[in-house]
């Protein structure tokens, strides 16, 4: 049986063990521009099989929380591929996090303080951060425009350019669609924030249009076996939720596995909550059967709040790879502290969003 620590492959990634870190919004890059102590962060981490970046803006559109990084502009490219090197330096492997927010934004982060943008101008009832008088502050969205269908090929566009920059230019080694969490993409899927008329809304098939769109064409900019993808099926994250989500998300691994991705990363239950929703049942064995059915290859991640034991259940029912969240921000040698069956440092939760290296870079390794 196959445990954290056995080397892995996902797609072209070799990887050293089971163990990813999921992307982690840590709001420490002002200007939309990392910083160099983020090069420590994610080198102090490098001992995950695969590192997942922070959520990463693929335009300034995209962006919906201040002092979060982006993909879009050459000063960002260029801190990036300090971070990117430095942890190639350390023997790891990492893939950077295509984001669009959609109407999970502000005003205030939008170019020219226009208004976010949605399928369907619904206001997302949830919050988001900006900084305040030098404080990150949650404050409520502001109210979306829906998207035109003749913008949507620009949306795509700027996904595949993102998604080259990231590979090209950044030093990544691959990139994961972030479609999850109630951000664009899944937005445009669930029917509770997608209420358009046209080839993008009303059925399954119209639904999962762009998600289908973004990726095909990143596929083609990074490598399919250098592309993942993030799927939240049921969390009720950032106000989203679909009628009937099973036959939706069957539908779109149908769909996604002729592509020959990297992994299929998937979100049980509510986003750092709840693995079981009385209210919204999921069976995520059959989404797994029916990415295989359809000759779907890429490794299998699962992720919310697994520990030791329910990662090495996961795998032993046929999980390939296990995204540890919080245990990362507090345990930079998370992999060895799992290896050893040794105590994990207490996460300040304080210092999640916004700071400097206090609850960044400054938590303890083993001796």
């Amino acid at each position: 049986m196959s445990t954290l620590f056995d080397p892995v492959r996902a797609g072209d990634l070799q990887l050293a063990n089971r163990i990813a870190m999921a992307p982690l919004t840590r709001n420490r890059s002002p200007n939309a521009v990392p910083q160099d102590i983020a090069a420590t962060y994610y080198t102090q981490r490098a001992s995950a099989g695969l590192l997942i970046s922070e959520g990463t803006a693929i335009s300034h559109q995209g962006q919906g929380y201040a002092d979060v990084p982006g993909l879009y502009a050459p000063e960002q490219l260029t801190a990036w591929r300090k971070v990117t090197d430095a942890v190639h330096t350390d023997g790891g492997k990492i893939v950077t996090q295509l984001w669009h927010v959609g109407r999970v934004s502000h005003n205030a982060l939008q170019p020219g303080g226009v208004a976010p943008v949605a399928p369907s101008a619904i206001t997302a009832n949830t919050r988001t951060v900006l900084i305040q008088d030098g404080v990150p502050t949650f404050v409520e969205t502001s109210a979306p425009r829906a998207l035109a269908a003749s913008e949507l090929p620009g949306i795509v566009h700027d996904y595949e350019r993102a998604a080259r920059h990231a590979v090209q230019s950044a030093g990544f080694d691959g990139v994961e669609i972030h479609a999850a969490n109630g951000y664009l993409l899944d937005q445009f899927l669930k029917t509770g924030s997608n209420q358009r008329d046209d080839a993008y809304g009303g059925s399954i098939e119209n639904r999962a249009r762009l998600l289908l769109e973004v990726a095909r064409a990143v596929a083609q900019a990074a490598g399919a076996g250098r592309t993942g993808i993030r799927l939240s099926p049921v969390t009720p994250a950032n106000d989203v939720h679909d009628a009937d989500p099973q036959p939706l998300f069957e539908y779109l691994m149908r769909e996604l596995a002729p592509l020959g991705l990297a992994y299929v990363h998937v979100i049980e239950g509510a986003t750092g909550g709840p693995r079981e929703l009385e209210d919204r049942p999921f069976d995520y064995a059959a989404l797994k059967a029916a990415y295989r059915k359809a000759g779907g290859e890429g490794a299998w991640m699962v992720n919310n709040g697994y520990d030791k034991v329910l990662a090495e259940q996961a795998l032993a029912g046929g999980a390939d790879l296990v995204a540890f969240g919080k245990a990362f921000i507090s345990n930079p040698d998370l992999v060895r502290r799992l290896r050893e069956d040794a105590p994990l440092n207490a996460w300040d939760k304080g210092t999640f969003y916004g700071g400097g290296a206090k609850g960044y870079t400054d938590y303890p390794a083993l001796a």
